[in-house]
């Protein structure tokens, strides 16, 4: 091994201890930071009203306060089960990516710490949605099937790249939250828990891209510059399930129709995804073919 190879494996280790030092300092047991037996606040949303599928709408201007209440509780739930979803198919590429790699590794230690933390996290999900007494919502069963060969197949800068992609999107998301004083305490403190440990999730998901990237030839980076734009595309669409809005006694084909033309919520989506974009087109992952794709979701 050259002295440059033997230098890189040296900084990727010593970024991995880091990280590691890190998960031991500051992280946080949901079963304990979290009230779990206080009454939910009738006056309080699910997320932030400006994060509402519908805010800026004419419908929502037509909603009463208490279906608006009751909506942004639908639509956090629906986030976070789309979330549990999503992250047992990345703890199921991580450890395939860590299959057999040597445990004394700080990088394959830090990946385990990462799966534990992503199991803590959906659990907490789960019982969030529990105590708000709001029903599962999961993709469509096309989506869910051809997650399965995602999860399956995808391997180096894909498997992580689409991981980046379903975190940094809800990290933005949830700092907003954390912050909301007219949000339910029981969110804020689970998205506190979430920004907090997921910030060093996607530190080693950037890491992981740009080495799996210097080895990869050109006809390999646009293949997988369009899967992750793929999964990108999926996850987004994902987030809100359509079912939400018959749930709380809204008419779910005018609904669509007002998300799909509510430009508050493209801007949402555009500066959330703003660092992703850089990073992807720094990483050479940002393609003509991809950006059309992020374009469809109003990530770019």
């Amino acid at each position: 091994m050259t002295a440059v190879g033997v230098a890189g494996q040296s900084a990727e280790q010593d970024f991995s201890s880091r990280l590691l030092e890190s998960s031991q300092t500051l992280s946080y047991d949901p079963s304990t930071e979290i009230d779990w037996e206080s009454p939910l606040p009738e006056d309080q949303y699910g997320l932030n009203p400006e994060w509402s599928t519908l805010y800026g709408t004419e419908l929502w201007d037509e909603l009463t306060e208490q279906q608006r209440i009751a909506l942004t509780r639908h639509e956090v739930c629906s986030i976070m089960s789309t979330g549990i979803w999503f992250e047992m198919i990345l703890q199921q590429m991580i450890l395939r990516d860590q299959y057999v790699k040597d445990p004394a590794n700080s990088e394959f230690q830090f990946a385990l710490t990462e799966v534990a933390d992503e199991c803590r996290h959906s659990i907490m999900f789960a019982r969030i949605c529990q105590k708000l007494e709001v029903p599962a919502y999961f993709p469509s069963r096309f989506v869910i099937e051809l997650a399965r060969g995602l999860k399956s197949l995808a391997t180096g800068e894909v498997a992580y790249g689409a991981g980046l992609v379903a975190e940094e999107v809800l990290d933005v998301m949830q700092r907003d939250w954390m912050r909301g004083d007219n949000v339910l305490d029981i969110v804020r403190t689970s998205s506190k828990i979430h920004v907090v440990e997921e910030s060093r999730h996607m530190k080693f998901a950037r890491e992981e891209i740009k080495e799996h990237m210097q080895s990869i030839g050109r006809v390999k980076r646009h293949v997988s510059a369009a899967i992750i734009s793929v999964a990108a595309y999926v996850i987004v669409n994902a987030l809100v399930s359509p079912k939400v809005y018959a749930a709380v006694g809204i008419d779910t084909k005018r609904a669509l129709a007002e998300v799909k033309s509510n430009q508050h919520r493209k801007s949402l989506m555009r500066n959330a995804s703003a660092g992703l974009m850089e990073f992807l087109d720094d990483a050479g992952l940002l393609t003509r073919t991809s950006t059309a794709l992020y374009k469809r979701v109003h990530m770019i």
